[in-house]
Order: structure tokens, then C-alpha cells, then sequence
């Protein structure tokens, strides 16, 4: 198969979709890798990186998508990228349709086939490939928190680790999965006080808590806890996830007076829409922007900022699905692997996820999968 990795477009989008280690492995099996020109020079990848390991380069992004089957891909076709994709396409990168309609549209109107990292599944239930940027997300969350919090930032100039004399301040994670534990990780390991509030408190949030006994608080997100911890918060993170759909809004404009002048609202879940309904996209041009008082870092692409470990994590994560679909062809790996099945949000015109159906308001279509399908 030809698999072509094209440079991300998107503004601030630092990582790229394969690592040389990667496209050795892929070349090594038999198929080509086309590379575009620089793709990977932000991350520490030059060209001559790839081309040991057996890739092809490519002077333009034009050239790429001409010649490929397998678009591997980092963040969401922007519309000139969109544009390029036709019904030969299998695209394989983060889409987060739900909250992008104008994406989802072009896309329909290529007729490709795509398949969204965040919503491949595994035998336990969760985000594998959204996982290893989650980690990320939420620990970049933290430390931008705690410089938006300087007041030279706009923050109420609160220190997270306190001082002698000074408390340490105070941290609110809306969400407990992998964004909200690696969040709270970072913020404890700043000697900040932490509660965690999720709609269920699993076994693994209990053993957390056992962990840290004296920093560290977690209940239910009812809405009596949350009113009692938007008092006090200086830094709130959104870490809130529903696969494929648009993030619940945990937080309503009307709640902002509850809390302090100064604090620092991060939505890490700014990608599916945002869970606090103040937020819109921003960039890491400017990150944060001010309502009522409070400041909000809303970055849809935070892992950029650490382009090197993301890319090398992400690769980890998608290769083996890469290699699957590149050898059995896209019928009969999305055949073999139910879990990757569940990453086909648009074939050929259609939408075949139903999270996503939903949240966009489109008619949902179960997928064609044809066992022992032509390769792609």
C-alpha cells in the first residue's frame, strides 16, 4: 500500500503523523511511505531520517494525496486538505467531528473513507489511541494553568506550591479518566491542593486518592460539590469525555460569579466542542482570553507544544493499526479488529459512527465491511 504523511497545516501544529522508527517498519513490510518535504522537521525528524528508513520525499502536500491510498495524518484535514481527498482516500487521523460541522460537510463531499483516532476502542473499553494524548493534555494543563495564574498572565498571581506562609493553591478537575489523573499527577507533584469531581467513582480513582491521603479529594460531580468547590478553586480544569459526541457542559456562564476574580479555567475538551460553555477555540498564538474576570486556555491542540514526545507516543499508539490496515487492506482489517471498527466515522459519503451522527444531526449509516475485501 502507499502510505502518505503529509506536513500539519493547522496553526501551531508542531507533530507529525509517523516517526522514522515507523516508516521502517512499514517500508520494511513492503509497502511505500511517501513523506512530505520538512513533515517532521519540528519534531526533530529531518528528511534524511526518513529516507534511511526507506521513505520517499515528496516536494508538496499536492503530490502526497495524489499519490497515496493511506493519508496518515495528526489533527483534522483543514479545508484545503479536505479538498484534496478523494474517493481512493482512507484517511487515519484525530477528526473530533462532533464539534465540526464545516469539517464533517467536506468531508461527506470527498467521498473518502475515514477513520478518527479517538473513537478506536479496545477490549477494555477505552481510547488507546486518544490515550497517549490525553496523558499529555493533561499534564500540559496543568503547567499552563499554573503560568496563566501569574499575574503578569492576567492571573490572580497565586503560586501553585504555596510558600512558608502561603497556602498552595487550590486545583478542580472536572473528570477522572486519563486527561483528569495525569492532570491531578502534575498538580500534586506542584504541592497543590487537588479534588477530583466524575459522575462515577471507580476503583481506580479510589486507589488514587489512597495514594495521596492528605492532598488529594474525590467525589461525585454533583452540582452541590461543584457549587462548594467553585468557591474556592484558583485553577479548574475540564477533562470531560464522551466518545464521539460533544463534551457535556459542566460549567454554564452563570456559574463564573461563583468563582474567584483571577482564576484560570483550562478546557482540555475544547477539541469536542468544550465542557465550559464561556470557552471557543484558541491557539497557542493566544492562548487565554477573559470573561468576567476569569481567565480561559482553550488551546485545541495543547499536545503540539510538545511535539517530540507526542509524536513519538502517538506513533507507538497507531502503528499497529497502520501496518494492519496497510497489509489486510481496509475491509478486512476493520474484518479482524471490531475495536478499529469503531474508529469509521465517515465511508464514502456517509456517517458511521453514531455519536457522531447524533451530535451533528446527520442520519446515521452502519458501515459496509466486506469480509475479505480488495485491499484499499
Amino acid at each position: 500500500m502507499i502510505i502518505g504523511i503529509p506536513k500539519e497545516i493547522k496553526q501551531h501544529e508542531y507533530r507529525v503523523g509517523l516517526t522514522p522508527l515507523g516508516t521502517q517498519t512499514l517500508t520494511r513490510s513492503g509497502h511505500q511511505v511517501l513523506i512530505e518535504h520538512n513533515a517532521g522537521i519540528a519534531t526533530g525528524f529531518i528528511d534524511q531520517d526518513y529516507q534511511k528508513a526507506g521513505a520517499d520525499i515528496i516536494d508538496s502536500a499536492q503530490e502526497v494525496f495524489h499519490q497515496a491510498e493511506l493519508l496518515v495524518k495528526v489533527k483534522e484535514p483543514q479545508p484545503t486538505e479536505c479538498r484534496m481527498l478523494n474517493e481512493k482516500h482512507l484517511l487515519f487521523t484525530y477528526l473530533h467531528l462532533a464539534a465540526d460541522p464545516v469539517q464533517a460537510r467536506l468531508l461527506l463531499e470527498s467521498e473518502a473513507t475515514c477513520i478518527a483516532y479517538e473513537t478506536v476502542t479496545n477490549t477494555q473499553g477505552q481510547l488507546p489511541l486518544l490515550k497517549p494524548m490525553s496523558e499529555i493534555a493533561g499534564k500540559i494543563s496543568i503547567q499552563s494553568g499554573a503560568h496563566a495564574l501569574e499575574k503578569t498572565q492576567g492571573g490572580s498571581g497565586v503560586l501553585l506550591g504555596g510558600a512558608t506562609g502561603a497556602d498552595a493553591a487550590e486545583v478542580l478537575i472536572l473528570g477522572g479518566g486519563i486527561v483528569g489523573t495525569n492532570a491531578a499527577t502534575i498538580a500534586l507533584g506542584m504541592g497543590a491542593h487537588v479534588s477530583i469531581l466524575d459522575k462515577h467513582l471507580s476503583s481506580q480513582l479510589t486507589h488514587f486518592q489512597h495514594t495521596h491521603p492528605d492532598q488529594l479529594h474525590i467525589d461525585l460531580c454533583s452540582q452541590e460539590n461543584l457549587e462548594k468547590q467553585l468557591k474556592k478553586a484558583d485553577l479548574i480544569v475540564g477533562a470531560a469525555l464522551v466518545t464521539g459526541a460533544q463534551a457535556p457542559k459542566l460549567l454554564t456562564h452563570e456559574m463564573l460569579p461563583r468563582i474567584k476574580r483571577g482564576s484560570v479555567l483550562v478546557d482540555v475538551a475544547i477539541d469536542q466542542g468544550g465542557c465550559f460553555e464561556t470557552s471557543h477555540a484558541t491557539t497557542y498564538d493566544k492562548p487565554t482570553f477573559e470573561i468576567d474576570g476569569i481567565i480561559h486556555h482553550c488551546v485545541a491542540n495543547m499536545p503540539s507544544a510538545v511535539p517530540r514526545t507526542a509524536t513519538l507516543a502517538l506513533t507507538h499508539a497507531t502503528l499497529p493499526h497502520i501496518l494492519s490496515i496497510a497489509t489486510h487492506g481496509f475491509h478486512q482489517a476493520l474484518h479482524n479488529d471490531p475495536h478499529l471498527m469503531h474508529g469509521l466515522n465517515i465511508q464514502h459519503g456517509h456517517i458511521t459512527h453514531q455519536a457522531v451522527a447524533q451530535s451533528l444531526g446527520y442520519p446515521y449509516t452502519h458501515p459496509a465491511i466486506k469480509k475479505n475485501g480488495l485491499h484499499h
